[in-house]
Order: structure tokens, then sequence, then C-alpha cells
């Protein structure tokens, strides 16, 4: 609705082919904050809303080598971490590049 703000917001959507899934609970505030940036991004992605579900918890711990807190992330399949570490990515200059890769 509001696109044409993007190039002024330096938010460029067209660029993200990655695919992109976290792990949440609804009321996470470090949930919201990751889910923030890659909004910011331009990012479309996979949200697992499992608060409450342990299996889907077990599921999520599956993949992010035994980590059980959320946000847990994953960028083509790779596991990117939570929060913390994804704005870490993005201050050393390398969440662009990630979301700019598509899926092999």
């Amino acid at each position: 609705m509001l696109d044409f703000l993007n190039p002024l917001l330096n938010r460029h959507p067209e660029r993200v082919k990655a695919n992109v899934e976290i792990y949440t609970w609804q009321t996470c505030p470090y949930c919201i904050r990751a889910k923030l940036l890659l909004w910011w991004k331009g990012a479309n992605f996979t949200e697992y809303k499992i608060d409450g579900d342990e299996a889907a918890r077990a599921k999520m711990a599956e993949r992010a080598n035994g980590r059980r807190t959320v946000p847990q992330i994953f960028i083509n399949q790779q596991h990117i971490g939570g929060c913390d570490d994804l704005y870490q990515l993005d201050t050393q200059g390398q969440l662009d590049f990630m979301l700019a890769q598509a899926i092999i």
C-alpha cells in the first residue's frame, strides 16, 4: 500500500529471495523484535507459533541444535539462532546478503 516509501526508507523487499522461517510465542518481545527486523528488510516469512505446543517446541529444538528458546530463525534451512543473532548478522552487514539468496 505504501510501497512508494520503500526507496526513501532504504527498504528493498524486491531483493529478498530467501526462504525464512521463525518459531515464536505470540507475546515474546524478542520474537516481536525479530519479526519487525525481518519485516523491515522486506522478508516474507513462515511463522510457527508454538505457544504451549510441546511437540512443536521439540521439533524446533531438534532443528535448532537443542536450543529451546524463542525465537529460532532459519534462512534457507540454515539455523541462524535467535533475535540477538539476527540483529548481529544485520550489524555485520551479512543479513541483507543472506536474504537475497534464493534457496538452492
